[in-house]
């Protein structure tokens, strides 16, 4: 942590100013994949503390260990799901992750160990999975170091404001990989500053 803390303020003296105005970054990764997926799809295009309020009447529906088994989860009805906040599309979503899991497709030793497009490749499988949710499990469940997320809202926002960025579209996204360049290894952790700095962190890291 140290050595990318020293790499991203040398290589960079807009996040070395992030850095050393902000907290801590801990990485806290978890082998369960297929719960991280269920939580990225309930915190897709919501804000954190509503993800956060849906994803406990989610884990109502699942008692009394709150865990959703894909077994009882491809039981359950879109109405039940509705009863948590959760869309008809997204109770799709989740469906099919559960089927996913079921046929032993989020095993973690083995998508551990996928380069970052393969993985994402393999994830994009699952109807409703693309390739932002995918990045967020590389960043957050699996603690990947060198994932840049150019598509996320906040990161573009981040960028904006703190290296005055005027560009948008593809001009953006190109302009903001650019400026991220300097940052590998570990563009993963420059990406959690500018969330921070946003005070904008994903609901995956809640």
């Amino acid at each position: 942590m140290e050595e990318a803390l020293r790499h991203l303020s040398q290589a960079d003296a807009v996040l070395a100013t992030l850095i050393a105005r902000g907290r801590a970054i801990e990485p806290r990764p978890h082998e369960d994949l297929y719960l991280a997926l269920l939580r990225a799809i309930v915190s897709q295009q919501i804000s954190t503390k509503a993800a956060a309020a849906i994803w406990k009447k989610v884990q109502a529906l699942f008692l009394p260990e709150g865990y959703p088994e894909p077994a009882v989860l491809l039981q359950l009805t879109d109405e039940d799901l509705r009863a948590a906040g959760i869309s008809r599309q997204k109770a799709g979503y989740l469906r099919a992750i559960a089927e996913f899991a079921q046929r032993g497709q989020l095993d973690h030793a083995h998508l551990s160990q996928l380069e970052a497009e393969a993985f994402t490749q393999h994830l994009t499988q699952i109807k409703g999975v693309g390739r932002w949710t995918a990045q967020m499990l590389q960043m957050f469940a699996l603690d990947q170091p060198d994932v840049f997320p150019e598509g996320d809202l906040g990161i573009q926002n981040a960028m904006r404001k703190h290296y005055g960025l005027q560009e948008t579209g593809r001009t953006l996204l190109r302009r903001m990989t650019e400026l991220a360049e300097p940052w590998r290894p570990y563009r993963t952790l420059a990406s959690k500053y500018l969330w921070q700095s946003l005070d904008n962190t994903p609901a995956d890291e809640q």
